[in-house]
């Protein structure tokens, strides 16, 4: 089934996970029994074809196909070229799935099933980061400044032939390639990716040669590149390479896509590129509009992408076009596209899956297919001048004018408290030099002390207990009985094992933001809106719908019944108010800034009470506070300074002698140290372990007074790194900081690692600090308190 449409339809991409996680359990049986490799390929098979046919049906025109991955879609393309570091052991050839795997999650053994014979404890995993300021994660390219590409992988090609056999005419989609050089990694120092274009250009235009002999018409393109800073020589390297693409294959045509942001001064650069068609994001830069329709090609086609690709909301559609039509009455009707802003891979498949959410909130929503419906519904609507779509379009208005409207979205008392915030509260009482010496007082810690981030492993048990006490199956006494054991033997452990400051392990929860939203008023909350984080690990944010404020306690009785196990020092664990916003589906009704003071109110309400329940150190992270920067540095100072005080008036209402911790993930901190620096955290942990300490280049040339948790192995591998390697870390971090400021501990939470991993490991990184204290001629006794502390 097909629905004939006059101005077409494209999604850009769309959600591979599959419904009910069919791609997670396949790959996780994949990795525990290589034998399943062909289980995971259908699957995957059959997980592409679904995708293709749905959209078909529902009325998409313009189909990707090559948006599917079975881990992440740069490391793909890092396959496809032919940029498989030497580690892993590949010279040419087809890329084994062992392989594939090992560059995304490192390899165990000798040789760690990778084929690389000498590597005793395997090879390490490429590292991971954030794509653009989402929160999906990518495998960051490595490339040397001798790197050779060949076309190693033909994978676009045969997903086009595969959605061809089914009847399905596809629009294949690659990362560009000069995003693909941005968003890379030199393995030589000062050495700069992008002069490697001219060698990449020849792979590139190798692909789109064979895309089009196997029958596609169109390619998409994808350079979210052009929404960043470009410098000139970066705007040129744009006009290099499509000057040459366009001339491989002149009958398959290129429509460039851009998504994330506007394309502000590289919008010439855009518009001069010899490309068939430009997409826009309309939802991140709604005011670009104008300028794109004035000034591009008449025989370019332009893709608007007007529905959000990054959040739940539905869209106000008779407003939409209000706002459109004028610019898509000026332009050829044949040249015209419609799309969300970006691919859909970053929302949750289909809303019709939740049957227990509330009615009111479920009607303000739409997931991936709601989207794509709401796309041939605008489609009608821009070409039929009868408006066959009435009834639609009143809908949509109806749901917007009711969720504006609702008490269940406007609490006047969390408005009066915001109105009272002072700047009081975002200052601790004493400046870090002073709040130091009174914390060593009364925490008595070895140097270079040793901790955890939080969690540790959610094994089948813990999952098990918790899905038969959600379906009723286990009484809360029992289950509470349970989390209690599983707790007080994390305690036992820890303190066997030598650790410095414990943490009580979070078994009672589910995610560490679901945790939190679940406790807190104005969260929505889903059972199977899950979206890609990286690889098989999946989240359902919360959706924040109206104003948010906290009820009762939410950690503190259980902080009080791990800390009552033990004399040692156990962490409150909390996660700080950026990281809830950035990790969530947020209401789009006011600014992101006033929703991030609400929750931040919350927190301190916590803080507050964990500090007066007798809680020494607390925990804060904020590990998506970087992710939140925007992608222009102009738009910096605005998102720092409220994001910073958000932490701050979280943080900071607590007495000298109360340790404050954060922790931050995947951050390249040179270009905001000043604003790390204002968190004014006590002890920040970061994770290191990847880029070999470099992040801590930062911390070292600003001075950092603060002290420092480097993260010395990747959780994020299933490896167990050796003493040696660990103890090597710390010695490079010592190269960077004083002894005075460093503690030891892992590079992130343990929570989807196996206790057969976690053990081992966590082992050989107390022997490092051992090692490290001995080395450094200071006993294991020493009192933190009895050094200089330097301001």
């Amino acid at each position: 089934m097909s629905i004939d449409l006059k101005v077409p339809v494209a999604t850009l991409g769309f959600p591979r996970i599959g419904r009910r996680r069919e791609l997670k359990f396949a790959l996780e049986s994949y990795w525990s029994d290589k034998s399943s490799a062909d289980g995971l390929l259908a699957m995957a098979k059959k997980l592409r074809a679904e995708n293709w046919i749905e959209q078909r049906d529902r009325g998409v025109t313009k189909i990707p196909s090559n948006d599917f991955s079975l881990y992440d879609h740069v490391l793909d393309t890092a396959v496809m070229v032919g940029t498989v570091p030497s580690r892993f052991g590949w010279k040419e050839g087809p890329v084994s799935l062992d392989t594939y795997f090992a560059m995304a999650r490192g390899s165990e053994g000798e040789a760690g099933g990778c084929g690389h014979p000498g590597h005793l404890h395997g090879a390490t995993a490429l590292e991971m980061t954030k794509w653009f300021d989402t929160n999906y994660h990518y495998m960051v390219p490595e490339l040397s400044d001798d790197q050779a590409f060949a076309l190693s992988s033909t994978k676009p090609v045969d997903e086009f032939l595969e959605a061809k056999a089914l009847g399905v005419h596809t629009r294949p989609v690659i990362i560009g390639p000069v995003t693909f050089l941005k968003l890379a990694k030199s393995t030589a120092e000062g050495f700069n990716p992008l002069a490697l274009l001219p060698k990449l250009i020849p792979v590139y235009a190798q692909l789109l040669r064979r895309l089009a002999r196997a029958g596609a018409d169109w390619v998409q393109i994808d350079e979210p590149a052009l929404v960043l800073d470009l410098i000139p020589n970066e705007q040129e390297a744009f006009r290099f390479a499509y000057g040459r693409l366009a001339k491989a294959a002149p009958e398959l045509k290129i429509m460039l896509a851009t998504y994330f942001g506007a394309l502000g001064d590289n919008l010439d650069t855009a518009l001069s590129l010899p490309v068939a068609g430009l997409h826009v994001d309309l939802v991140r830069a709604a005011e670009q509009l104008e300028a794109v329709g004035r000034l591009a090609r008449k025989e370019m086609v332009l893709s608007l992408g007007l529905i959000d690709g990054r959040n739940v909301w539905r869209a106000n559609l008779p407003a939409m076009l209000e706002k459109i039509r004028p610019i898509v009455a000026g332009w050829p009707p044949e040249r015209i596209e419609i799309a969300p802003s970006c691919s859909l891979l970053h929302v949750p498949i289909d809303l019709e899956l939740e049957t227990a959410l509330d009615a009111d909130v479920k009607s303000w929503l739409a997931f991936a297919v709601q989207k794509a419906d709401e796309l041939v519904v605008l489609s009608r609507a821009l070409a039929d001048g009868k408006n066959v779509v009435a009834s639609q379009l009143g809908a949509s208005a109806r749901a917007a004018a009711a969720r504006a409207a609702s008490l269940k979205v406007h609490d006047p008392l969390v408005e009066g408290r915001i109105a009272a915030i002072t700047g009081d509260m975002r200052r601790r009482q004493s400046a870090f030099v002073e709040r130091a010496g009174k914390q060593d007082k009364r925490l008595g810690l070895p140097h270079f002390p040793t901790t955890t981030i939080g969690s540790f492993p959610q094994t089948p048990g813990v999952r098990k207990a918790r899905a038969a006490h959600a379906r009723g199956e286990l009484s809360f006494v029992d289950y509470e009985s349970f989390l209690k054991k599983e707790t007080a033997a994390a305690i036992r452990w820890q303190e066997g094992l030598g650790l410095d400051v414990l943490v009580h392990g979070e078994f009672e929860r589910n995610d560490m933001v679901q945790y939190f939203g679940e406790q807190l008023s104005g969260f929505a909350f889903t059972r199977h809106a899950w979206v890609q984080s990286y690889g098989s690990r999946y989240v359902r944010p919360p959706i924040i719908f109206g104003d948010v404020s906290r009820p009762n306690p939410m950690t503190v009785r259980w902080w009080r019944h791990a800390q009552s196990l033990t004399a040692k020092p156990v962490k409150g664990m909390l996660t700080g108010p950026v990281t809830i916003l950035n990790w969530s589906f947020v209401r789009d009704d006011i600014a992101r800034s006033a929703v991030c003071e609400q929750i931040a109110l919350a927190i301190r309400d916590e803080v507050s009470d964990l500090e007066k329940a007798g809680a020494r150190i607390i925990q804060i992270d904020e590990a998506a506070l970087r992710e939140g920067l925007p992608l222009r540095k102009s738009d910096w100072a605005s998102y720092l300074e409220w994001a910073v005080g958000c932490f701050r008036l979280a943080s900071t209402g607590v007495d000298d002698a109360t340790q404050i911790h954060t922790h931050m993930c995947y951050s390249e901190f040179n270009d905001i140290i000043d604003a790390i620096a204002a968190m004014d955290a006590d002890v920040i942990s970061i994770e290191t372990s990847r880029s070999r300490m470099e992040l801590l280049d930062a911390f070292r040339n600003y001075r950092y007074p603060n002290e420092i948790g480097p993260g010395v192995y990747d959780i994020h591998s299933p490896r167990v790194p050796p003493v040696e390697e660990m103890l090597d870390l710390l010695i490079l971090a010592r190269h960077r900081l004083s002894d005075r400021q460093l503690w030891v501990n892992p590079d992130c939470g343990l929570k989807t690692r196996k206790w057969e991993e976690v053990r081992p490991a966590l082992l050989n990184m107390v022997e490092a600090a051992r090692q490290l204290r001995t080395q450094a001629k200071s006993p294991t006794d020493a009192q933190r308190g009895e050094r200089k502390i330097h301001a």
